[in-house]
This record gives C-alpha cells, sequence and structure tokens, in this order.
C-alpha cells in the first residue's frame, strides 16, 4: 500500500477506491515480509483457539475479530471498511448476500408492530413485496408516498412512524427526491431515514453528508460491475451503527469470502466505469429524446425529469441507467422493440459491464403511473455508444417494419 502523504489535503474518489480496506495486518503475513496487494481470500467456518482462556477473550467483542466464520473473515472486513470509508461520516458497514436482504434487515431492526414506515412510491419492486407482504403480516403498516413530496411529507407522519425509506433517483421511473428537505422533517421528529442509494454509490451521492442515516446499496449493481456475484451493504452513522449490528448477527447474515473479494476487485474500477457508463448513457438518452417515435425519456440529468434540479443540486453526476417509453406504444409493441435488439442482453439487475433492456411496467399505490404500458428501462454498459446507438435504431425500425 503506498504510505500516506504529508499534508492536509483530502484524498480523491480514485486514490480512496485503490487504498480502501487494504490494511497491512490483512494483506499478508508482516512475518513473511507482508506486500500483497489484495487481501488474500480468507475462507473459514471453524477457527481454533489456543487455548479456552483465548476463546474467552476473543467472544467479548466478534467484530473484526476471527471467532466463527459467520462473523467474518479478513477478507469480508475489508470490503467492510472500504465501503465505510466511501461514505463521511459513517461508523461502519454491515453485508448480506444481497440487496433485498439488507433492506429487509433494516427494516427489522428499526420497525416493531404496531410501528408505521413511510415508503417512498417509486421504490424497487422487490422492496414493495417486503413491506406489503412480510411487514403486513408483523402488524407493521407501510403508507406509500409520492417521491415528489419533499418537505410536505411531514402530513403523512403519524405518532407511530419510525422510518422514512427514500430511493433517489426510482429504479424503474427515475424521479428524484428532495433528499434534504425530507431528512430535515424526519431529524425533527426523530424519524429514521433510509436510502436506496445503488443508482448513484457514494462516488455521486454521498449519503450520510445529507442527513441520511443509513445507505443501502446493492452491490450486485455498480460496485461488484460484473454481473458475477450478488451482495447487499448497510452503510451506517454511529447513533445506529450497534442496533444494526447486532440485529444482524441476531438474523444470522453472512457473506462468502469468495464473493467479498469480487466486489473488492469491483469497486477498484467504480469510479472509472460509472463516468463511462454514465456519460454513454446521458448521450444515448439524448439521442432517443431527440426521436418522433419516443414519448418521454427518464434521465435525471434531463431537464424534463421529475426532480431534476434536485439532481443538478445534490449529485456530482449520472449513472448509467434510464428509462424511456415509446410514442404510440404499447406491451406487444414494445416486446417487438426490445426482442429485436442484439447487443442489448434482455435481464434483471444492472450495472455491469454489459447493457441490458427490460420491459418496465411500474407498481404504484399513491401517485397512478401516467406514462403507459411501453416503458423501456436500459442499462447502459462498456461497449461503443455508437454500436448502442446503431442497435437502438434497428430496433426501431424493426417495431415499426
Amino acid at each position: 500500500m503506498a504510505k500516506s502523504q504529508g499534508g492536509a489535503r483530502a484524498r480523491g474518489h480514485n486514490s480512496k477506491l485503490v487504498a480502501a480496506g487494504r490494511r497491512p495486518e490483512w494483506t499478508g503475513d508482516p512475518r513473511l515480509g507482508g506486500g500483497i496487494v489484495n487481501p488474500p481470500l480468507w475462507r473459514a467456518s471453524t477457527i481454533l483457539y489456543d487455548n479456552v482462556a483465548d476463546l474467552d477473550a476473543r467472544g467479548q467483542d466478534t467484530h473484526d475479530k476471527l471467532y466463527y466464520g459467520r462473523r467474518g473473515t479478513p477478507t469480508v472486513w475489508a470490503l467492510a471498511d472500504a465501503l465505510t470509508g466511501m461514505e463521511d461520516g459513517a461508523a461502519g458497514t454491515l453485508l448480506f448476500p444481497s440487496g433485498v436482504a439488507a433492506i429487509a434487515a433494516a427494516l427489522l431492526a428499526l420497525l416493531s408492530p404496531g410501528d408505521h414506515l413511510l415508503m417512498v412510491d417509486s421504490a424497487y419492486e422487490p422492496t414493495r413485496s417486503f413491506c406489503d407482504n412480510f411487514l403486513r403480516r408483523m402488524g407493521i403498516e407501510t403508507s406509500y408516498y409520492d417521491p415528489m413530496i419533499g418537505a410536505d411529507i411531514a402530513m403523512l407522519i403519524q405518532p407511530n412512524t419510525k422510518v422514512i425509506f427514500t430511493e433517489a433517483p426510482g429504479s424503474l421511473t427515475f424521479e428524484v427526491q428532495d433528499i434534504p428537505a425530507i431528512v430535515a422533517v424526519a431529524k425533527g421528529h426523530g424519524i429514521v431515514t433510509i436510502l436506496d442509494n445503488s443508482w448513484a454509490s457514494p462516488l455521486l451521492f454521498p449519503a450520510l453528508v445529507k442527513g441520511i442515516d443509513i445507505s443501502m446499496m446493492s452491490l450486485s449493481k455498480y460496485i461488484g460491475g460484473h454481473s458475477d456475484a450478488m451482495m447487499g451493504s448497510l452503510t451506517i452513522n454511529a447513533a445506529l451503527w450497534p442496533k444494526l449490528r447486532q440485529n444482524t448477527y441476531l438474523l444470522g447474515q453472512a457473506v462468502s469470502a469468495d464473493d467479498a473479494a469480487l466486489m473488492l476487485r469491483g469497486l477498484r474500477t467504480l469510479d472509472v466505469r460509472l463516468e463511462r457508463q454514465g456519460r454513454g448513457a446521458l448521450a444515448i438518452a439524448k439521442w432517443l429524446a431527440a426521436r418522433d417515435d419516443v414519448g418521454m425519456v427518464r434521465h435525471p440529468a434531463l431537464s424534463e425529469c421529475p426532480g431534476h434540479e434536485f439532481f443538478m443540486r445534490d449529485f456530482t453526476g449520472a449513472s448509467g441507467l434510464f428509462a424511456f417509453t415509446l410514442k404510440n406504444g404499447g406491451k406487444a409493441k414494445r416486446a417487438g422493440f426490445i426482442d429485436a435488439l442484439t447487443l442489448f442482453g434482455i435481464g434483471f439487475s444492472w450495472g455491469g459491464f454489459e447493457s441490458l433492456a427490460v420491459p418496465a411496467d411500474p407498481p404504484r399505490s399513491a401517485v397512478p403511473w401516467t406514462g403507459g404500458d411501453a416503458l423501456v428501462r436500459l442499462s447502459i454498459g462498456l461497449e461503443d455508444v455508437e454500436d448502442l446507438i446503431a442497435d437502438l435504431s434497428g430496433a426501431f425500425a424493426a417495431m415499426e417494419g
């Protein structure tokens, strides 16, 4: 690892991503000289102790100490440490087998029977499903709110409201919420805020700096970046860190060292991939917006996207995920368009190196979706933009043929 430099200048994102999680005690045995660039792959279930006294001593605080494989190994700790370092003001990061598992763990730690949750209406569909099924069975009420509500969310707060869940932008319809306004209301009522930050990551939206209490990410997306591993994370402020950590242990959540190593590898190139994919996505979004056969384009960097002003104020850039509608289209026309694509794959998730296209039918409770049934979501990968535009152009021609 590069030695620290003198002076008080804060390091940039790329320097942090290169060095993150590479503590000397995790990157090689000093008795052998150390110096390994990447934390080795520490796989473990059973940990052996020198004696009973050693076992008892380590059992007092098992976080970041070898105790039992479920509590992690240096490979897992290195990833958690790196993610914590990406969010100024974070006390720690917890890792989960998927993004949905991370969301579920956060809500279960913070909500009890009789409590009330305010959930953004544009939330990731599995988040809605968890609320409408699991939380409902527990006697926890969920109210969905307009993503554009801003400070008026105060009118929806009940005496038993404990959590406000946000997602900016929404991962299907891309409304950008006024996070600072919502956070201000929440803090005034002692309510915890959670943000699904998978679209932007802390590189494009520093959630805890903006006042969010818990920043959640589906690491399967941009952090992994290669569509070959699944994981979720919660990066947490100091006030909530002990509670979330204890509840995660009680739920038995754990991730494999192999997947953690893949996430660490993806993390090193996150900034350059986000910049490349974001630049390509914006070019394609502008190309689509100029076409007569396109209805609307939902990209936060375009002025017609709801919440564009909040995006320009709060975000440092855009990632590669956005959506558009086919003018005078329907599900059959949309299916024909997507089926005609050859360079875009058809598949769920996003944030990998490959481009994807999927039909999207936003579920809504608070505010009806008025964009029709011809919404297409695109995840722009690392292919040449000219080739992706040519593929889309061919699909438009095939759809009309």
